[in-house]
């Protein structure tokens, strides 16, 4: 099987292990959506793409593999769904996912003019990328110290909700599950490493929640961070498309067989496909 990367980044340690356990027996190639020069060869396309890139060139040119006939990990489409975080809250309570309250704002500019908030808040870009605003503000001032940097950021607001300081990271590969500990992003010490946490003493009702953002979002390797909202009830705060799994046993073995799987799945797809047209020709 032909495997690609399609990232910036073939080094990072999930898809580093992952090559390592193709390559033995098949072949990954990388492509990276961001370099200049000639765009894929549309006519010798490879069996299988993994999208660990979430830029606008990265989504587009996933869509034009898909628009080609190659499977794609997540698709274009669910990538892009995890963009915008309006959208993403949208699409998770209309599913009735526990997914945190969450409104826009046209900039950060606009929201600081406001003046004081009513409580705490949480902020983030509107659009997720990397480096993106991740913060709590539970003031005026704090608001227009933000708005120094980011006047012009498309921001979504979310109230704080009081919990122990630390998310619970959930990952999924193909329906397998995958969890740890780690410190929030809003606390003042910084994040420092996962810690591990045994998906069997999650509560049943926060596994049945990761998976089915997997159901709602088409999405097949994806991250959920969640916070105890008390008592044990589940929130969500976010849904990462592809994120890095960094230090989960089983994750790569899990990826690597989801995209063999895939790979096989798109090669009978071709052949059958290619029969059809033979025999429609005749």
């Amino acid at each position: 099987m032909r495997i690609c990367l399609l990232t910036a980044d073939p080094g990072h340690p999930l898809l580093a292990a992952v090559t390592g356990l193709l390559t033995p027996d098949h072949r990954v190639e990388t492509l990276d959506p961001g370099a200049a020069g000639p765009g894929p060869d549309l006519s010798a396309l490879a069996d299988v793409y993994l999208l660990k890139a979430r830029t606008p060139r990265a989504l587009a040119l996933a869509a034009l593999l898909e628009e080609h006939g190659a499977p794609v990990l997540n698709s274009a489409a669910a990538t892009a769904r995890c963009q915008d975080r309006v959208a993403m809250a949208a699409v998770a309570r209309a599913a009735g996912l526990p997914f945190a309250a969450t409104r826009a704002v046209a900039t950060l500019g606009e929201l600081a003019a406001a003046g004081a908030p009513d409580g705490p808040l949480v902020i983030k870009s509107r659009f997720s990328r990397r480096r993106d605003l991740v913060t709590r503000a539970d003031s005026a001032v704090r608001l227009r110290e933000l708005a120094a940097d980011w006047a012009e950021e498309p921001v979504v607001v979310q109230d704080f909700t009081p919990n122990s300081g630390w998310d619970h990271k959930l990952w999924v590969v193909d329906g397998q599950l995958f969890a740890a500990l780690r410190r929030s992003e809003l606390a003042p010490d910084g994040r420092g490493p996962n810690l591990p946490l045994p998906v069997g003493e999650l509560p049943a009702g926060w596994t049945a929640a990761a998976l089915q953002v997997g159901e709602v979002f088409g999405l097949d390797v994806y991250g959920v961070d969640l916070l105890d909202a008390g008592g044990g009830a589940p929130l969500i705060v976010d849904i990462n498309a592809f994120p890095g799994i960094r230090g989960q046993a089983g994750a790569p073995e899990a990826l690597a067989a989801l995209a063999l799987r895939t790979a096989a799945r798109g090669r009978a797809g071709g052949a059958d496909e290619r029969k059809v047209s033979q025999v429609s020709e005749k």
